[in-house]
């Protein structure tokens, strides 16, 4: 791909190379035409459950899957929400709602019902589709709270169990998943046919609420066009072709799933496996062997999991060829082991957030180790980067640290019913602000530095935690580590380290830790602090959540 530069190799603004054309086509209509070119293909595989789906199958279900949401009265830019774990009716709604022209809302399986019922009458929810109740949560009993304070959610639908066994009794007014389908019939494969005809490739068919650090989710609006091209052109660097086999254990109501995985494979006619309704290591690499993946998902914490099974090296392993990490930065050697021992040669970094679709910046199958590990790579075809001074808004020069921003197709229509919050983040040139400090080399490679908010001011010297995080990991007992600002009397803010330690290490001490950093970095970035954790609290999408990081630091150090 050659990197097409618009601006002096000085200036912090660039764009991507241009690559295949931008799909000027809708999600259904880029289905059809790919499962017409690959009918006996598989499109589906639970691994777990044994169903599959040929491209020819999926076309049909869908259809029918649409038909009978249109006989059950919901039109055309009505919102349906999805509120399960990872299962095949999860991607077969996706397709059947884009080819109606339904607005699908994915909804975080770890919501509550407060959190529910913000999104369902924020949104305006018609229908939600719910999954049964498992360990963790009892979605219809949570549902029909909402349900009876929520008069505009007319209809509840309830998925069958795994693998298709029977779900939960309805109750009155409710459907189940198969008596939604047996509705089809009413409407004419014509009458679908005439609607899919006269859908437009900018209309919203997708809504996503970002997990906010303070107050609500926004729900960033997403089109046709912003979410099939991205995954389209995210398919087009990992050379996606119908011989891949795309392994899915990320979840599908966050665009990492749904994007990066589905519509990225399934516009390549590449069949997608889903290993299991949620993240478990051993069924991630069993799902590999089993269905030969070419290509393995995951946030780097996933990874480790995989590479730290007792069987690890049982695993064949040998058909991977690619793969994606995103969500957060992927430690030096943790990528050299997923190269090496898991066969990912190609395995790329991708950056981005919900509200660009999610991808903006992402790395080649050919860059080095260092590129994988130290940037996010470059800005993707067809879309722009710059990285600008926060306070001026002012193109830095390239090297210097300043706010990311995205421009291009990828770019959300807006916060729904929130014009207020889209011109916070969207400004009148139609640049992204990401919220995220960065630095671009002189071949254009984006470096994230963190979140303007995480920025360390200690002293008056800024602090990068990023910078400390990639030193600390060069500790023989630390697997993973993270560094927050805390307050502090004298200097305004220090530095705590949060450590995870590898299984077997030494018990780690402050002191320690400190007597490691001296001598290698300078004083001041020597962390003050402590904490030896087992976990970080994460985002859907993988993120680390520092706020909540600091909080928790805020009340052991008395201070909350």
């Amino acid at each position: 791909m050659i990197q097409s530069d618009v601006r002096p190799p000085a200036d912090s603004h660039i764009e991507g190379g241009r690559g295949l054309p931008v799909l000027e086509e809708t999600i259904g209509a880029n289905f059809r035409r790919i499962a017409g070119l690959n009918p006996q293909r598989e499109a589906i595989v639970e691994a777990s459950t044994g169903r599959s789906w040929t491209y020819a199958r999926m076309d049909e279900d869908t259809d029918r899957i649409a038909r009978a949401l249109m006989a059950a009265g919901v039109g055309r830019g009505e919102r349906v929400g999805i509120w399960s774990p990872n299962c095949a009716e999860w991607t077969l709604l996706q397709y059947a709602t884009a080819k109606a022209g339904i607005v699908l809302v994915n909804v975080n399986p770890a919501y509550r019902t407060h959190e529910l019922a913000f999104v369902v009458e924020q949104c305006g929810m018609r229908a939600l589709v719910v999954a049964p109740a498992d360990a963790n949560s009892d979605y219809p009993a949570m549902a029909r709270r909402v349900r009876a304070d929520t008069p505009g959610l007319r209809e509840l639908v309830l998925l069958p169990g795994p693998g298709g066994s029977p779900g939960p009794e309805p109750e009155a007014g409710e459907l189940t998943w198969d008596a939604l389908l047996a509705g089809a019939d009413a409407v004419g494969q014509g009458a679908l046919d005439a609607l899919l005809s006269a859908l437009e490739p900018e209309d919203a068919i997708n809504l996503q609420y970002t997990s906010g650090t303070t107050g609500f989710p926004k729900g960033a609006t997403l089109t046709h066009r912003n979410i099939l091209n991205n995954g389209f052109h995210i398919g087009e660097l990992l050379a996606y072709t119908p011989e891949d086999r795309v392994v899915l254990p990320v979840p599908f109501f966050h665009c990492f799933g749904m994007v990066i995985g589905n519509l990225a494979a399934l516009s390549h006619g590449a069949a997608t496996i889903l290993p299991g309704r949620t993240f478990k290591p051993a069924e991630a690499l069993d799902a590999v062997q089993r269905h030969r993946g070419t290509s393995l998902y995951g946030v780097p914490t996933m990874f480790i999991a995989e590479l730290a099974l007792p069987d690890f090296a049982a695993y064949d392993l040998s058909s991977l060829r690619t793969g994606v990490m995103a969500g957060s930065t992927c430690p030096a050697e943790v990528m050299e082991r997923v190269i090496g021992e898991m066969n990912m040669a190609g395995v790329a970094i991708c950056y981005g957030m919900t509200e660009t679709s999610p991808v903006s910046t992402m790395t080649r199958a050919d860059d080095s180790l260092a590129r994988r590990t130290q940037t996010v790579g470059r800005t993707m075809p067809h879309l722009e980067s710059k990285i600008v001074d926060p306070g001026t808004g002012a193109v830095v020069p390239r090297g210097e640290v300043g706010e990311l921003c995205t421009r291009g197709y990828a770019v959300m229509s807006g916060y729904w019913n929130d014009p207020a919050k889209t011109a916070e983040a969207i400004d009148a040139d139609g640049w992204m602000h990401t919220g995220d400090l960065a630095a671009m080399d002189p071949d254009g490679y984006v470096r994230i530095e963190g979140r303007i908010k995480d920025m360390v001011i200690r002293g008056g010297e800024n602090i990068s935690p990023r910078e400390i995080e990639e030193f600390l990991y060069r500790h023989p007992a630390v697997r993973d580590v993270q560094v927050i600002g805390v307050p502090d009397d004298k200097y305004g803010e220090e530095l705590m380290a949060c450590v995870i330690l590898k299984d077997g290490a030494e018990p780690l001490t402050v002191e320690g830790l400190r007597a490691f950093c001296a001598g290698k970095i300078a004083h001041f970035k020597i962390p003050r602090y402590l904490q030896v954790r087992e976990s970080f609290p994460m985002t859907v999408s993988g993120k680390i959540r520092k706020v909540e990081m600091r909080q928790e630091a805020l009340e052991l150090l008395g201070r909350g």
